[in-house]
């Protein structure tokens, strides 16, 4: 095979792998299970001889050391699921070949526009291959660009024995996106030392902090009774939690906030007259923050429930994950490491923070230090997504001289 990232990541886009909040089932689609089993194919055939997927629609995979040092073992990683948040089915991928400047209009929707005023990075991407959707579903390049870039280094490992490495193990996961990415990977199977997740943004970026984040689920009961009959009796549950989600605080929401600020976010709604609940995210980068904004959220509540003595609430508060930094600055080689590479790969790297999580926050904290490296991808979750060819060949020359690094500094 001698497949591009570019022929892989157009491969691999066009099947929907979206995943879904409301299934039980591990993963959550079965669909993202046909992804998973092309994936092993292609590393069947360039000799990756242990890729396998398993039953919980992970697909495991080991490049055996070729050099006699003894290297840590580190891990690739990146998920296999697009967000429920835009459909990702019948996606028809575009390559504008030797972008010249400006706004792309997207041949499938003419209202969807990718501006260059909401997409500043186009300007760094004068003359390169941009890959676009035609506007009708997402593109995907969250995650797949990351897929592409990993398998493309295996192969260029697998080819190329004069690179010396030390064991590399490889991890797709399902479900990330809707926060159950890693709930069962075998990590005794996995065998690594440290890992990566290919799932950032601009290329040259290294993320080794995240938001520290919670979810809330407010419950209403209140006083149902016939409207014909209702003065003086009646507490609406609906309009609780309209005056709750009226009350929270306009500077603490996305919509709102940037750089290290964190926030409130209202998620979900529904209620009848006699209940209602309310689904929010909770989002800071240091948990006393974290614990500050649900004091505050509940402190709302209970001010609205005075208005309504014969109701009554729950306040639920459930963790989902936590900042990685705290675990990753115990291992400082890591991201040390994959500055280097980034470096090596003729860039100037750029460390944060996601303003979100990743599979790498809760690998984190499962015993797996990883941060984030950079795919390229932009706009995700949307229409207006977007990559270049050349920001992909970049990540693929970085996780190369990754495996180079760590292998030099054994």
């Amino acid at each position: 095979m001698t497949d591009t990232v570019l022929d892989r990541f157009l491969r691999y886009v066009v099947i929907d792998t979206q995943s879904d909040a409301g299934s039980p089932t591990q993963p959550s689609t079965a669909k993202q299970k046909e992804l998973g089993r092309l994936l092993v194919n292609e590393l069947l055939e360039i000799g990756v001889s242990d890729a396998h997927l398993d039953e919980h629609g992970y697909v495991y995979a080991t490049i055996p050391s070729n050099t006699d040092k003894t290297v840590p073992v580190i891990c690739f990683c990146s998920h296999m699921d697009t967000a429920p948040d835009f459909t990702g089915t019948n996606v028809r991928p575009k390559v504008l070949h030797n972008y010249g400047g400006g706004d792309i209009k997207l041949s499938g929707d003419q209202k969807q526009v990718i501006r260059v005023t909401e997409n500043p990075a186009l300007n760094d991407q004068i003359g390169n291959d941009i890959v676009t959707t035609d506007g009708t579903t997402l593109l995907g390049a969250d995650d797949k660009a990351g897929i592409a870039e990993i398998m493309t280094a295996a192969q260029i490992l697998m080819d190329n024995p004069d690179i010396r490495h030390g064991t590399i193990k490889l991890l797709f996961t399902p479900d990330e996106e809707i926060g159950r990415g890693v709930d069962k990977v075998d990590l005794t199977k996995l065998a690594a030392q440290f890992a990566y997740t290919m799932d950032g943004e601009t290329a040259g970026h290294i993320e080794d902090e995240t938001f520290s984040a919670d979810g809330v689920e407010i419950a209403i009961e209140g006083v149902a009774i016939h409207p014909g009959f209702a003065k003086g009796k009646m507490e609406n549950a609906i309009k609780i939690a309209g005056a709750i989600i009226d009350r929270l605080p306009r500077n603490i929401a996305p919509e709102t906030t940037d750089g290290r600020e964190g926030f409130i976010h209202p998620t979900g709604l529904s209620g009848s007259m006699e209940k209602a609940a309310i689904s929010l995210i909770v989002r800071d980068f240091e948990e006393r923050g974290l614990a500050d904004k649900e004091k505050r959220l509940e402190a709302i509540v209970r001010e609205v429930m005075k208005d309504y003595p014969g109701s009554s609430y729950t306040f639920a508060v459930k963790q989902q994950y936590r900042n990685m930094k705290v675990v990753l600055d115990r291992h400082p080689q890591i991201v040390e490491n994959a500055i280097e590479a980034i470096r090596r790969a003729g860039m100037s790297p750029v460390r944060g923070s996601i303003r979100g999580g990743t599979d790498g926050s809760r690998l984190s904290f499962m015993g797996l230090p990883c941060p984030n490296i950079f795919a390229g991808g932009h706009a995700f979750h949307s229409p207006r997504e977007w990559i270049s060819r050349q920001d992909m060949e970049r990540a693929v020359t970085t996780l190369v001289e990754l495996a180079r690094v760590w292998e030099e500094r054994a």
